[in-house]
């Protein structure tokens, strides 16, 4: 396995100004943020908006003083695009899971049952969300800022309407509503200058993750028309998630004899402690210090130290998601996502085993240049199906629809642990396929004549 090099970019480099901020850029600690999504009833008005807009949307690597580090993102769904009135030979160029959009491919990736979109918060999977904003900052002062620009345009935009928005922000205990702490891996990705987290891996094609460049199989990935639109733009899948805490900590307490025990098979389940630390580096214990220590914290691979998953299972949750180099079905380089999870919602107070009725959860951003080969099957695959790790009808046991009949198997010596009748303890609320133009492309379609 090579290691990561910023020299092995060279004579390669992402036109990075013209990429959207809110496709690169690793999630700030702490962070505040928003999502908005608009309706756009007139496509002159639409336009206009994003006229509005593009002074308000940066390109590039975040900026060198955190206090001024906000940024806002414009994306624009398939019904978006036809509202804008994009011609028809640039909407077909458009590739198919894209076109048809998240609700359409729920069955596919594992949205079922109360996750389906029959039971979706509206206006998700109804064809109306048209752009989507999105806000993040590490300064809830300097996002308020950049909030009130992107506000002042669509407010003074007859013929566009919010139809949703969504606060997020990073809990006072620094983690998920599980208790977890989240947002520690970040690709390294060849020639766009920001450092992957895990120095173990070699730069990943930069056309896994903008469209324009080349990608992990040495082609270009497929690119909607004209070049003008789809060069430095991205895709990214949206989607709200809601977490029944209650429920996680009740099948954690039933399942253990001892608090020790209970956090120990919480770890099992996720691959990580509450702190970040991998089960991977420190199987027995949580270590925070190895945690904090950005070095260290995800230097790991599974083939070396823990083929057969003793220390972290191979169905846990951060392994089925990133197996980085385990023996698995496929390429794991091929499947790679940025991901940017933002928590919404108050917690669930510690101890509490019984639910209080509030909405908490996370809102998911997966960004790659293949919907398909990427989002959709990781979670086809990966989340949703077991073989790819011997382990016919498993899923993952943290983000997988289980139903209460879920199962989960943890190999321990001499005999293996398998635990039955998994609850879901994630549901999905929503989401939807959006396109992340680059700077350029934004200007394009705000300049769309009849």
């Amino acid at each position: 396995m090579n290691t990561a090099d910023s020299s092995s970019a060279a004579g390669m480099s992402v036109d990075i100004d013209d990429v959207q901020s809110g496709a690169l850029r690793p999630r700030p600690v702490p962070y505040e943020g928003k999502y908005i999504l608009l309706r756009v009833d007139d496509r002159h008005a639409g336009r206009a908006l994003l006229r509005r807009l593009l002074p308000v949307v940066s390109g590039g690597l975040p900026s060198a003083d955190r206090s001024q580090d906000a940024w806002v993102a414009v994306a624009v769904t398939f019904q978006g695009l036809r509202a804008l009135g994009v011609p028809q030979e640039s909407l077909d160029s458009f590739p198919r899971a894209f076109r048809e959009g998240m609700a359409a491919r729920a069955e596919l990736i594992g949205d079922v049952g109360e996750s389906a979109p029959a039971h979706w918060e509206a206006p998700f999977g109804t064809g109306d969300v048209h752009i989507a904003l999105s806000a993040l900052s590490s300064d809830a002062t300097q996002l308020e800022k950049e909030l009130e620009r992107a506000r002042v345009a669509y407010e003074d935009t007859p013929g566009v309407q919010v139809i949703w928005q969504q606060d997020v922000h990073q809990l006072p205990t620094g983690r998920t509503t599980f208790g977890f702490r989240d947002g520690i891996s970040h690709p390294n990705i060849e020639g766009v200058g920001l450092p992957g987290s895990n120095p173990q891996e070699a730069p990943i094609k930069a056309g896994e993750f903008i469209l324009g460049y080349l990608d992990e199989t040495g082609n270009l990935p497929p690119m909607p028309s004209p070049d003008v639109l789809g060069r430095n733009g991205t895709y990214v899948a949206v989607r709200k998630i809601h977490t029944n805490v209650a429920a996680w900590r009740r099948y954690l307490r039933a399942n253990s004899s001892s608090a020790e025990e209970e956090a120990l098979l919480a770890a099992k389940m996720v691959g990580r402690w509450p702190s970040g630390a991998p089960l991977t580096l420190t199987p027995e214990h949580d270590d925070p210090e190895l945690a904090a220590d950005p070095n260290r914290v995800n230097n790991f691979l599974y083939r070396e130290n823990d083929d057969r998953g003793y220390r972290c299972p191979a169905g846990a949750h951060i392994r089925r998601t990133n197996p980085r180099d385990a023996t698995i079905i496929g390429d794991a380089r091929m499947h790679r996502l940025i991901r940017r999870g933002t928590t919404y919602g108050p917690p669930l107070p510690e101890g509490v085993l019984e639910d209080d009725g509030a909405d908490r959860g996370l809102v998911g951003a997966f960004i790659g240049a293949h919907l398909e080969r990427q989002f959709e099957f990781i979670k086809a695959e990966w989340v949703n199906d077991g073989n790819f790790i011997g382990y016919p009808g498993e899923k993952d046991p943290v983000a997988g629809h289980h139903g209460g009949t879920g199962t989960v198997t943890i190999p321990e010596k001499p005999v293996r642990r398998r635990l039955q009748n998994l609850p879901s303890f994630v549901v999905t609320r929503g989401g939807e396929y959006c396109f992340l133009p680059g700077l350029r492309a934004l200007r394009w379609l705000a300049e769309l004549e009849d």
